[in-house]
């Protein structure tokens, strides 16, 4: 990798840096899921500090043209964000189409008469596996509140009564008696009321979405997204070349008021707090977003992943009780119990329940029968709902501690998603170093702060936003080390 550096020029070294290996990206230079030198190396065969190196490799990871592969290295991506994105804007709707081209690498080619893989897509940031101290990780739950005395009772009481259900298929569709007990719990907590029939279990909500596209959605269907959005949604959406329609978001969740001419199959929202910016979809917004689909007769897939830790006010209603024939509903145990788990499930409409139920058999053959037969005991007697209360106070105490230590710490804050979920997002104010410079920062002070983009989000466009916000989980942090890592932070700065 040949790299250039004037010192006498205007543009900051890492900006240098950065623009450069972009460019050698671009042009072919440094191929796709080619490995570059490490930080330490580059800096020391360029004569300039580490952290110069490390703040351009940050922001080429952020934006998409670098991947870390954990105790391995870096690489260049296999898709980057010129490849991926080939936007059309029409005056109406300003719709943009996502495309991903991602040719196969020319040193993974096929052996000759051998075609490529047929699927182009790329993975999305679930895993994390730094060691840092203080890490606020916004994915991650606690630990120490996972009910295990209770759900090893739970599984040693299925395992005495399993008889022949370890050694044979059951429904595809999930174990009746969890099925149930998710309908039930539903109809009290969210006011959905569905036959257990059109609850399918599935291994978390990543393939509830999977199956709800398997039941709705053909290659080119036009899709309206949250901009920014899920990564893990946004990159199923372009893994299956969907036709995308970017709304942007504010605090009250997505702007609605952007639908007008917008025809779209779907609509796919996280209304009681968005990811990754943590917006709560106001009452009004969801009347108007409503009222779009019946008017345009398109599906919504109403993903509701954490609206179990809702911290003050009234918690609105879901969109799924407000329209029951055209939302599809997502759920997860994943941020309520543990992602370990991998139990969601998925509620279809009456009319849509058959093609689910067929679509899903034949996806796979079922959920593991063990973690369904203790899940649904523990809804069933009450145990979740108790659990569920214990854990909301945990993280309303992590919640308030995280918004105090940053106003003692930086003043007046502009946050997001503080009344709900399990994460917030803050937006740093004029001044202050950029979102991906601000995460290295941190993680020189052994605290792991995250952007948009490496945090599990994306954002389609400038990247405006990105460059702006942080995203802080503080589910898994004690309050001691909430503060110690926020004043880490500022001492840092």
């Amino acid at each position: 990798m040949l790299i250039s550096l004037d010192r006498a020029s205007t543009l900051s070294l890492q900006e240098q840096l950065f623009e450069q290996i972009r460019q050698q990206i671009l042009d072919g230079r440094l191929k796709a899921e080619a490995a570059v030198p490490s930080s330490r190396h580059l800096a020391q065969q360029l004569g300039v500090s580490r952290n110069s190196v490390t703040f351009a490799y940050e922001r080429l990871i952020n934006e998409g043209y670098l991947v870390t592969r954990p105790m391995v290295g870096t690489y260049v991506a296999a898709v980057v964000p010129e490849t991926v994105m080939s936007a059309s804007v029409s005056a109406s709707a300003s719709a943009v189409s996502v495309r991903a081209e991602a040719p196969a690498p020319a040193e993974r080619r096929p052996p000759e008469k051998l075609a490529p893989a047929a699927f182009t897509g790329r993975p999305h940031s679930i895993l994390n596996t730094s060691r840092i101290p203080i890490d606020f990780w916004p994915q991650r739950t606690d630990p120490r509140a996972f009910p295990l005395k209770t759900w090893r009772r739970l599984v040693l009481h299925a395992l005495a009564v399993a008889g022949h259900n370890l050694t044979e298929y059951g429904d595809p569709c999930g174990l009746m008696a969890l099925r149930t007990a998710i309908a039930d719990h539903v109809a009290v907590m969210r006011d959905i009321h569905v036959r257990p029939e059109q609850v399918v279990i599935v291994a978390g909500a990543q393939l509830a979405l999977n199956l709800a596209l398997r039941v709705l959605a053909r290659e080119g269907d036009a899709v309206v997204v949250e901009n920014p959005c899920s990564q893990g949604a946004a990159y199923l959406f372009e893994s299956v070349n969907m036709h995308l329609h970017p709304l942007p978001v504010d605090e009250h969740g997505i702007d609605t008021s952007r639908l007008a001419g917008v025809a779209a199959q779907l609509a796919y929202v996280m209304p009681s707090h968005q990811y990754p910016m943590g917006g709560v979809l106001s009452l009004e917004r969801r009347q108007q977003l409503l009222a779009w689909a019946d008017r345009t007769g398109a599906y919504l897939i109403e993903d509701d992943y954490d609206s179990e830790f809702h911290y003050g006010g009234m918690l609105l209603p879901a969109l799924k009780a407000m329209s029951p024939e055209n939302v599809i509903y997502l759920g997860t145990f994943s941020k309520s119990l543990g992602a370990g788990l991998r139990t969601g499930f998925a509620i279809f409409p009456d009319h849509l329940a058959p093609a689910a139920g067929a679509a899903k058999a034949l996806l796979d053959n079922g959920h593991v029968w063990l973690e369904q037969a203790a899940l649904a005991e523990f809804l069933h007697t009450g145990g979740f709902v108790r659990h569920l209360r214990r854990v909301r106070l945990r993280y309303q105490q992590r919640r308030n501690v995280l918004v105090s230590a940053l106003r003692d710490a930086f003043g007046r804050v502009d946050l997001r998603g503080t009344e709900a979920g399990t994460h917030l997002a803050w937006k740093l104010p004029p001044g202050m170093p950029r979102a991906h410079q601000m995460a290295a920062l941190a993680k020189s002070r052994n605290v792991g702060l995250y952007t948009i983009q490496n945090g599990g989000g994306h954002e389609y466009g400038t990247a405006d936003v990105s460059n702006d916000w942080l995203l802080l989980g503080y589910a898994s942090l004690a309050e001691e080390q909430i503060e110690a890592g926020i004043h880490r932070l500022r001492g840092a700065l």
